[in-house]
């Protein structure tokens, strides 16, 4: 079964706005929040989430495939100090990727990736699911965190679909 591209641009672009509507009751005086020493702070979960985006896309599509220098990955995300620096690379990113994705034909997004250590030898298609299942994953750490700080928020499947915008 092939996988059209249109459908894994809807898809991201649902995923981004369901990240911004669950996180936008945190402010840049959150940035530094930690729950508990030696966890992310609410800038770096932001971060993360931007660079594993531009991780699955680069991975899928580069000849060199997936980064796993695990070290380096995290020492960038570490160095993010600011949620509004944090949350234009996630803008970013998942701008990056929807051009990734809608600049395809259907057999390139449904190509086989090369044997991989990530997600194996599925369509590249799959990255998108990857990235829905990770982004979700931070976006309900971040939930977390909001209600820690005293905030409630933002059910994110309550706006509109017609909210959503590249």
């Amino acid at each position: 079964m092939s996988i059209n591209p249109e459908s894994l641009v809807a898809e991201l672009k649902s995923t981004k706005q369901f990240f911004d509507t669950s996180t936008r009751c945190l402010t840049e005086d959150d940035s530094a929040f930690v729950p508990v020493e030696g966890m992310w702070t609410v800038a770096q979960q932001v971060a993360h989430a931007a660079q594993t985006v531009d991780w699955f896309f680069q991975g899928a599509f580069r000849p060199e495939g997936f980064d796993t220098d695990w070290e380096k990955l995290g020492k960038e995300v570490a160095q993010v100090r600011s949620l509004g620096a944090a949350r234009a690379w996630l803008d970013a990113a998942f701008a990056r990727a929807i051009e990734a994705i809608a600049s395809r034909s259907a057999e390139e997004v449904n190509a086989v990736l090369p044997p991989n250590p990530i997600l194996g030898e599925v369509p590249r298609a799959h990255i998108v699911s990857a990235i829905v299942d990770h982004t979700a994953h931070h976006r309900g750490a971040l939930t977390v965190y909001s209600r820690l700080l005293g905030r409630v928020p933002a059910m994110p499947y309550m706006e509109e679909p017609a909210a959503v915008t590249a």
